[in-house]
């Protein structure tokens, strides 16, 4: 059932999914949503989508026998996640069409490729440094200055893998915190507000972006997530430029996620880009019950070969991520105006993990 073409799938075709988190979980229901079924791939018995779809496998990244097995029974197949192995990837590519093109994983997976990437393109970032040891450390602190943010180059996310070197703090101390990883170290940038911008783009190349999102993290988790941004319009505008000029150089085809930094210098903005997120992405979750299309069919319909759906929000939205026990708490919502309560079905509540979202939607 491979394919490597670009025909556009047909209601009952088959998408393969690498991962089973609560953003498989909810690609998947959105694919139902318009008639297309879902294969998810994940290592994990108790992966949380597997809940939902009409197919499983649970087997490891590298197991190429169930790979092969999983890529026959699909029409076109996507991840959930950017730390699905670049191999496992690039494996299912060489007879299977596999969108977002597995190249893009090679190039967000790490931070210093990542940030490269977008210097080239003449897009702002915070300074930077490439560390690989300690003296290198060192000379980055001359190079960036302090306060700064020393990030492993890989696996990181939700706070993890960052260690914040303030002014007159220990660099070797945050060296043996990473235990030796290739990092970087990223100038900390005096942000008034971080915000995101959801952007699709098809097989044709055609480009819808998502309005402009604020979030607000807490913990290095993201918490709430409000739209619109409070920012000016052309910061809004730029911001959304940026995010599909990213998406047109990779030739994407997909939902991809640029988070940035709004900067105030006097009276004026600029924005900075933070990280790319090749996937549907948390800050997005807004769009499921507060706009005319969610993220996830619009990734759905990207991957598909169908037309993007042009997306209108429905009101003033505000997202709240439910960590931890804070999901238990989810009765509290069920009678709240214009909420919208989802529980990602994960089991028992863990400390910090992201068990479920409410949204919000406040008609203009």
């Amino acid at each position: 059932m491979t394919r490597r073409d670009n025909t556009p799938l047909a209601p009952g075709a088959t998408i393969g999914i690498l991962g089973g988190g609560q953003l498989a979980r909810m690609l998947a229901q959105a694919a139902s949503r318009i008639g297309l079924n879902c294969h998810v791939f994940a290592p994990d018995a108790d992966a949380c989508a597997f809940d939902v779809v009409k197919r499983a496998t649970i087997a490891a990244y590298d197991d190429r026998d169930a790979l092969s097995d999983f890529a026959n029974d699909c029409d076109v197949i996507t991840y959930e996640f950017e730390n699905v192995p670049s191999q496992t990837a690039s494996f299912l590519a060489q007879n299977s069409l596999v969108l977002p093109d597995p190249r893009v994983l090679a190039t967000t997976q790490d931070r210093l490729i990542e940030k490269e990437f977008v210097d080239s393109l003449g897009i702002a970032t915070a300074p930077y440094a490439a560390v690989s040891d300690a003296p290198q450390l060192f000379e980055a602190v001359r190079k960036v200055g302090l306060p700064a943010i020393l990030k492993t180059r890989r696996f990181g996310y939700d706070g993890k893998g960052q260690h914040k070197i303030d002014v007159g703090g220990d660099p070797g101390a945050a060296w043996r915190a990473v235990n030796g990883a290739a990092c970087i170290l990223e100038g900390f940038v005096p942000f008034e507000r971080e915000v995101s911008v959801v952007v699709a783009r098809g097989r044709d190349g055609s480009l819808q972006s998502f309005d402009v999102t604020e979030n607000e993290h807490r913990d290095h988790i993201l918490k709430v997530s409000r739209v619109p941004a409070g920012i000016p319009d052309a910061i809004a505008a730029e911001a959304i430029r940026i995010a599909e000029s990213i998406a047109t150089a990779f030739d994407y085809v997909g939902v991809l996620a640029v988070e940035m930094f709004v900067l105030r210098e006097g009276t004026a903005h600029r924005v900075l880009v933070n990280e790319i997120a090749p996937r549907v992405h948390n800050s997005g979750h807004w769009t499921i019950d507060g706009c005319s299309v969610s993220q996830f069919e619009q990734h759905i319909r990207a991957i598909a070969g169908w037309p993007l759906a042009v997306p209108v929000r429905l009101g003033r939205v505000e997202m709240v991520n439910l960590i931890g026990a804070e999901a238990a708490d989810y009765g509290r919502w069920l009678t709240v105006p214009g909420a919208s309560v989802h529980i990602y079905g994960k089991g028992d509540p863990v400390p910090g993990r992201k068990m479920g979202h409410v949204t919000r939607v406040q008609v203009d």
